[in-house]
């Protein structure tokens, strides 16, 4: 590794570190914010500020698992998200980058949430969907970012056997 491609990599990843913290601090601070202050719900049109927690996972799947063992499941699937982002910091794919930042922050957030009594809190309220937070909608878009990368960068088929070099089977006219 050439030192500017190594500068280069430690930068991304000094970006990514940079960019969880900075999702994982703003969700903390919406949840704190919504916790002190959200008594009644108030209306925004399509999205209504109200507070709610969730003692399971996504869509209060797990409800009834012990915390100690969601808690566990979540940190593992944290940590491999992280080693995941550290290890693709090191190739210049920007949309990548960007969706495993937003994945890891918001994971990081409802993580440290959830570890301090259990359930974790939710704010933003539809009506017709499960009551979500700042973290899932980063994780969600994150996700589909991802995607979004991998569609645009397939690798190329390599179960193909190559065909025939252009102009093999040519002949010279008589």
């Amino acid at each position: 590794m050439t030192p500017a491609t190594r500068t280069s990599t430690i930068r991304r990843r000094i970006a990514l570190a940079a960019g969880a913290v900075a999702v994982a601090a703003i969700d903390l601070s919406a949840k704190a914010w919504a916790e002190n202050y959200l008594d009644a719900p108030i209306p925004l049109g399509p999205i209504d500020l109200r507070l709610a927690y969730n003692p399971g996972v996504a869509f209060s799947m797990g409800t009834g698992a012990p915390t100690w063992l969601i808690i566990a499941v979540t940190a593992t699937i944290t940590v491999v998200v992280a080693a995941v982002a550290w290890r693709a910091a090191a190739a210049p794919a920007r949309l990548r980058l960007t969706a495993l930042t937003l994945v890891l922050g918001g994971a990081a957030a409802n993580l440290i949430d959830r570890a301090r009594d259990g359930v974790v809190t939710d704010y933003l309220h539809s009506g017709w969907f499960p009551t979500f937070n700042l973290a899932d909608t980063t994780i969600v878009t994150g996700a589909g970012l991802l995607v979004l990368a991998a569609a645009r960068h397939r690798a190329p088929d390599t179960d193909v056997a190559p065909g025939p070099a252009p102009g093999a089977f040519e002949t010279e006219p008589t």
